[in-house]
């Protein structure tokens, strides 16, 4: 069973990002359970919508656990969000299981990403499907991101990886072969051409971004004047 850690509003202009909170729960759950990978997913950039940089909420994707798990999942995330708490962030948390996932939480996911959405909506949708929801502090805003995570993760075809298998240890240049080592299932061009060899190079300092696509892990590129150029998707 995949179980699904969302995270949104943890931050402020002067903090450490939402990807990092969510680096460091994921750090602490794997010392116990099957933590697969952790993906951001672009939320509505909008001026009614307070957001620190680009609005995106962070999901801790975690295998192998059963219902059991799902308090203690949420209590150390809880905690760890609680003890980094910034003053001027309205963070949430929401921890649901694959199965918990309706087509009218599909729907409110989609509808994250292009409208203004309330509290009111994303909490009484996590009350009738018995999802867990909390606010952290400040306004509690980031229950709506939160909410919304967990849609688009489970989806398995938005957002991005920003960590999967060993990608973050690569970092600058590296081979399409490493990559694949790394815990990319598929490096292909973004007209379909599967690649198996050469160099892609990404900047010094960086890791590759890759994408969910039908459940699996897919690094999309483009190749100019014979250079492996990495795309940044979602």
């Amino acid at each position: 069973m995949t179980v699904y850690i969302a995270i949104d509003d943890t931050d402020s202009p002067e903090s450490r990002g939402t990807g990092r909170v969510a680096r460091e729960i994921a750090r602490v759950l794997s010392e116990k359970w099957s933590v697969f990978g952790i993906t951001r997913h672009q939320l509505y950039v909008h001026p009614d919508i307070l957001y620190t940089s680009h609005n995106s909420c962070a999901v801790i994707h975690v295998n192998g656990c059963g219902k059991e798990a799902e308090n203690a999942l949420f209590s150390i995330a809880e905690e760890i969000m609680l003890s980094d708490f910034i003053e001027g962030s309205d963070p949430g948390l929401c921890v649901a299981e694959r199965s918990q996932v309706t087509p009218a939480l599909i729907a409110y996911g989609r509808d994250a990403q292009t409208q203004v959405l309330d509290q009111e909506r994303a909490r009484t949708l996590a009350k009738n499907g018995k999802i867990r929801l909390k606010g952290l502090g400040g306004t509690e805003d980031g229950v709506i991101g939160a909410l919304a995570g967990i849609a688009l993760a489970a989806r398995g075809d938005d957002g991005r990886y920003i960590s999967v298998g060993r990608i973050r240890s690569l970092t600058g240049p590296v081979t399409v072969e490493e990559v694949l080592r790394a815990g990319v299932d598929c490096v292909q061009t973004v007209d379909g051409v599967i690649l198996r060899e050469g160099t892609i190079m990404e900047a010094e300092g960086k890791s590759v971004k890759p994408c969910p696509l039908d459940r699996k892990v897919v690094l999309f590129v483009k190749v100019e004047n014979g250079v492996i150029i990495p795309v940044k998707r979602g």
